[in-house]
C-alpha cells in the first residue's frame, strides 16, 4: 500500500477530475482503474484512485520516481491520443498537479506514516491553495507546522502537506493538503466550527492562510483503488 514520507523522494501527482453526472463519475473510475491495472511505465511507484464524495470528480494519486519519467508517459501516443481525449470528453475540469512532499503530520493513533489504502474506510479531503510566488514557502509552512493544532481536533488523521512544483491546466503557484478523518461528520464539524468556538491558535492560523491565499477550493473522497509497482 502506497505511504505519505517526507523521506520518500518521489514526484507526487494529483490527477483531479470534476464532473455533473454521477454517471460520468462512475466511468471515470472505470477508466482510471484500466489504467491504474495496466500500469508498468519506467519509473512509475503507485497509484491510488478516489471518488469524490462532497461533489462529483475523481482523483488519483500517483508517485513518480522522477519527473522526466513523468514527461515520458505525458509524450506517449496512448496517452495523448486516447487517454487525455477520453477524460476531456467526460469532465468538465482537468488539473494535473506535480509536487513534492513537504510535510506530514498524524494523530498519534495512526502509527509511523501516512497510508492510503481503500480498508482504511478514511474521509479524504484534498485542498488546492493558489498564491503568489513569492508566498509559497510561507504558505506551506502554514498549512504544515502552523496547523500542528489540529492533532487535537476530533476525527483527525492525518495531514500532508505538498509545494506545487508545475502543473497543466492551473495557472501559477500553488500548494496541496491531503488529510483524512475518520469521518465525514469529524471533518463537517471541524470546518463548520463557529469563530468563537475555535481555539486562538487556530483563529491565528487560519488568518495568516487567508492572507497568503488568493483562491481555494476542496473536495471530499473515498479511496477506492491502489497498486504499486510490481503488484
Amino acid at each position: 500500500m502506497p505511504y505519505i514520507s517526507t523521506d520518500d523522494k518521489y514526484l507526487t501527482v494529483l490527477n483531479l477530475f470534476t464532473t455533473d453526472k454521477p454517471e460520468n463519475q462512475d466511468r471515470l473510475i472505470q477508466e482510471m482503474r484500466k489504467i491504474v491495472d495496466a500500469a508498468a511505465y519506467d519509473g512509475w511507484i503507485s497509484s491510488t484512485v478516489h471518488s469524490g464524495q462532497e461533489s462529483p470528480g475523481t482523483a488519483n494519486f500517483i508517485q513518480w520516481r522522477s519527473g522526466e519519467d513523468l514527461e515520458a508517459r505525458y509524450a506517449g501516443e496512448e496517452f495523448k491520443h486516447r487517454v487525455m481525449p477520453l477524460f476531456t470528453e467526460i469532465t468538465t475540469s482537468i488539473r494535473l498537479l506535480q509536487n513534492e512532499i513537504v510535510y506530514t503530520q498524524r494523530h498519534p493513533s495512526q502509527g509511523d506514516a501516512v497510508e492510503i489504502a481503500p480498508d482504511r474506510g478514511d474521509h479524504t479531503v484534498i485542498e488546492i491553495f493558489k498564491t503568489a510566488e513569492g508566498d509559497q514557502e510561507q504558505l506551506t509552512a502554514e498549512l504544515g507546522e502552523g496547523q500542528s493544532w489540529l492533532a487535537d481536533v476530533p476525527g483527525y488523521r492525518s495531514h500532508s502537506v505538498f509545494r506545487g512544483l508545475r502543473a497543466r491546466f492551473l495557472e501559477g503557484a500553488f500548494a496541496v493538503v491531503y488529510s483524512q478523518w475518520a469521518s465525514k461528520e469529524s471533518h463537517d464539524a471541524h470546518r463548520r466550527l463557529a469563530d468563537a468556538e475555535k481555539s486562538a491558535a487556530r483563529r491565528a492560523s487560519e488568518a495568516r492562510i487567508a492572507a497568503l491565499t488568493t483562491e481555494h477550493d476542496w473536495n471530499s473522497y473515498r479511496v477506492v483503488h491502489t497498486r504499486k509497482a510490481g503488484e
